[in-house]
C-alpha cells in the first residue's frame, strides 16, 4: 500500500488532519482526523510502499507496545484509511 498522491497531513485548529491538495480528491463531508500515533505513521511512512506489519514496527519502535497489538492496530487503521481513500 502506499498514500494516495494528492493528500497531505495539516495542523488545523490544533488537530491532525488529512487533507486534499487537488480538486479531484476534495470531499467536504469527509474529515480525516489523525491521533498523534496515526499522524506519526502517516509521516513515517509517506511516499513509501507498506503493510500492516511495516505499521506495526514503527509502533512498537517509537510506543510501549507489543507487536500483537500494534499489527492489530495498524490492520484496524489500514482499513480506516482505505474506506475514506486516501490510501491505494
Amino acid at each position: 500500500m502506499k498514500e494516495k498522491k494528492g493528500f497531505e497531513l495539516r495542523n488545523v485548529a490544533g488537530q491532525q488532519v488529512v487533507v486534499a491538495q487537488s480538486v479531484e480528491n476534495i470531499n467536504f463531508g469527509k474529515v480525516i482526523a489523525m491521533n498523534s500515533a496515526s499522524a506519526y505513521l502517516w509521516e513515517s511512512l509517506a511516499g513509501k510502499e507498506f503493510d500492516a506489519q511495516t505499521m506495526a514496527d514503527l509502533l512498537t519502535q517509537k510506543y510501549e507496545v507489543g507487536n500483537e497489538k500494534a499489527l492489530a492496530d495498524s490492520q484496524k487503521l489500514i482499513e480506516a484509511w482505505a474506506k475514506a481513500g486516501i490510501i491505494e
